[in-house]
């Protein structure tokens, strides 16, 4: 039997969250102002949580850990951010995700709120055949290309006043050869990867999107449930 609207909507993690996609590429400060609002207003009970899934233009970013010898050519804009981590590489071909949500409403647990979130990426990346995982100390979402260990993904978050800022990103299928202007999270032993490298048919951000869709409410499921 279906619930009438009022029940599903108790029972829908993800009802008292937007859930928002921009085309095109938005400029890495506009989205950052953006966001970092958005997450003063959910601190101020003034607004809905938020899950953000764009694109940007080519940018370095550096977290609060980033080190300056790790920039080897600054051929796109370096942007300082306020999120965890070291030099990041953002660029059209891949799909950011920026989440803000309200920690208070979910224990105020960040680490297991990162570990959601990596779960989340993995769980989505499943279910387009790829096998990924996170690896203890390391950063990041990791897979294996032609049996060698390979970023597909970068993590990195915020927590202010228990609102959660900034998220992941996951390399569909971006033009590789822009990361090698860093050494991406400082891990110069690795290489990166993507989808389309990967071989994934059909690989592209909307069937991405339709993956994490999918494993959203379990994700929310998981922020706001002790285990």
């Amino acid at each position: 039997m279906t619930p009438p609207p009022a029940t599903a909507a108790l029972c829908d993690p993800l009802a008292a969250i937007e859930w928002r996609t921009t085309p095109g590429l938005t400029p890495y400060a506009d989205s950052l102002a953006i966001m970092e609002a958005r997450a003063t207003a959910v601190a101020a009970g003034e607004a809905r949580e938020l899950i953000w899934l764009l694109q940007h233009p080519p940018v370095y970013t550096a977290g609060t850990s980033a080190d300056p010898a790790e920039l080897i050519d600054s051929r796109f804009p370096v942007v300082e951010t306020g999120r965890g981590g070291r030099y990041t590489y953002h660029g059209p071909g891949q799909r950011v995700g920026y989440v803000v949500l309200d920690l208070t409403k979910r224990g105020r647990d960040i680490r297991r709120f990162v570990h959601a979130l990596e779960t989340w990426v993995i769980d989505a990346l499943a279910q387009l055949g790829v096998a990924a995982f996170a690896v203890e100390g390391r950063v990041g979402i990791w897979t294996l290309d032609r049996a060698r260990e390979a970023k597909i993904g970068a993590i990195g978050v915020r927590v202010r006043r228990w609102v959660t800022l900034h998220g992941f990103a996951v390399n569909i299928d971006p033009d590789l050869e822009h990361f090698d202007g860093i050494v991406p999270c400082g891990l110069a032993e690795f290489p990166v990867t993507s989808l389309a490298k990967l071989g994934i048919p059909g690989a592209d951000l909307a069937l991405f999107d339709a993956a994490l869709a999918s494993c959203a409410g379990r994700f929310v499921e998981t922020v706001s449930c002790p285990e």
